[in-house]
């Protein structure tokens, strides 16, 4: 590797034939268009085709379905891999024996960052909004950033991507915990939004986690800043070891007008205020552009309307915190749109996420529902886990019941989607939620 990279990013300019494994990652697929936009040739293969690889495929793109070794020939100069993969995949394995330099995501976004002057969006929940939110700041105020989200973003030229090219040494990027991996970044501003406990297949408790976000904190600099909530004594423990700037952002008594709906996304924007005003923007700019933000793909994400009228929005909502967020949301969305229509009720279709989560955080799952009229549960999506045979969706939903709520067991994507041309009516709201492939039912129940 060293003999492309060498100690100064810019030699990654040397690669000029890069493969992607997994390219229809949220994080990946945004380092290939990076790549596509300094005239690299660019190729990727994950298991299926999806929005991502179709949009990427249209930007320029070798796109291989699966994984096979035959992917990787020998004239390759680099190769980008997510950290999703096992060591004995294919393409991974031929790589390495061909002598190609390998690097995880996180790491080529850790090389990306050194000689740019990088804010790092981190949290539990939260992080792809406000990178979204701060990125059509800075965009609104010319700040010609480069951002890498974790989501689809909506509000430039580049729908159907989660890359936004800028030209000055500003990079916004969301910093994922996942596997320590956001230690690899070199930043000089990180946000906070709030530290919770979850990837317990990685992590050993909240205090690993919290451990994990201190080194995060202790990479700033003395002329750096932490934007977070000081108040929040889960987050003291990580500050510890800060040498920078704290920016206490519930300072403000600020409450901007947002579009998409939710105390956490007015949090969030409170967030984006704070590092704005950092970043030499004004309020008013910052203001307007807040006020415009329409929100990213599968957050609150509106797909269409039922035959009989009932509103479908899907959400990558996976976490208890994040459900209960998110139909809050929903709730004080649905209460401003009764003003005008006839009363509908609130219906929230999930799908549990990894066997781990599921079981570690099962009474927290059962109890996020309170906003909901009507649950539907189907089976968990397993991702990257083996088969649990201790967990299932049926324990979350007994549950449920247990709180006399309205629940229903809708194992496969097929039933769910039975389930809600069935049970709604006009003035419904849908919620669709979890971070597996229960987005194609939102798609499937659209008129």
């Amino acid at each position: 590797m060293e003999s492309i990279y060498g100690s100064n990013p810019s030699t990654l300019l040397k690669a000029r034939k890069v493969h992607f494994i997994g390219i229809g990652g949220i994080g990946v697929s945004a380092i290939a268009r990076m790549m596509l936009g300094g005239g690299k040739q660019v190729s990727g293969s994950d298991r299926s085709k999806s929005l991502v690889t179709e949009e990427l495929a249209r930007a320029g793109a070798m796109i291989y379905e699966g994984h096979t070794a035959s992917h990787i020939t020998n004239d390759l100069d680099l190769v980008v891999y997510t950290i999703a993969i096992p060591a004995n995949n294919p393409e991974l394995m031929i790589a390495k024996k061909y002598g190609i330099p390998c690097v995880t995501y996180p790491e080529m976004i850790g090389i990306i960052s050194r000689d740019k002057y990088t804010v790092a969006v981190a949290g539990t929940h939260g992080k792809t909004t406000t990178t979204a939110m701060l990125a059509q700041v800075c965009v609104e105020a010319e700040k010609d950033p480069t951002v890498i989200v974790g989501s689809l973003i909506k509000n430039h030229n580049n729908v159907g991507s989660n890359f936004i090219a800028g030209h000055s040494d500003l990079l916004i990027v969301e910093a994922c915990e996942y596997q320590r991996s956001f230690l690899n970044l070199h930043p000089n501003m990180v946000i906070i939004t709030n530290i919770e406990t979850d990837h317990l297949d990685y992590y050993k408790d909240l205090k690993d986690i919290q451990k994990a976000f201190g080194e995060l904190v202790a990479k700033v600099p003395e002329d750096g800043y932490v934007i977070c909530n000081t108040k929040d004594k889960v987050l003291r423990p990580v500050l510890k070891k800060a040498k920078c700037t704290i920016i206490d952002w519930t300072a403000s008594r600020i409450r901007p007008k947002l579009k998409v709906p939710g105390v956490h996304n007015v949090l969030n924007a409170k967030a984006v205020i704070a590092t704005a005003k950092i970043l030499g923007i004004s309020q008013v700019v910052a203001l307007n552009a807040l006020a415009d933000f329409a929100g990213t793909w599968r957050r609150f994400e509106y797909k269409g309307a039922t035959e009989n009228g009932a509103l479908v929005y899907d959400d990558y909502a996976h976490h208890p915190t994040e459900i209960r967020a998110t139909l809050a949301g929903a709730r004080e969305f649905l209460r401003a749109r009764q003003k005008s229509i006839t009363p509908g009720q609130l219906i929230a279709v999930f799908q549990p996420h990894l066997y781990s989560r599921t079981k570690l955080l099962l009474k927290e799952f059962a109890n996020s529902f309170t906003d909901a009229d009507i649950i539907a549960i189907t089976d968990i999506y397993a991702a990257r886990e083996a088969l649990d045979p201790h967990i299932s969706s049926r324990d979350l939903v007994e549950l449920i019941v247990k709180q006399k709520k309205v629940v229903h067991y809708t194992p496969q994507l097929t039933d769910a989607i039975t389930f809600i041309k069935a049970a709604t009516s006009p003035g419904d709201l849908v919620v669709i939620l979890g971070a597996g492939d229960i987005g194609q039912v939102a798609q499937a129940v659209i008129y």
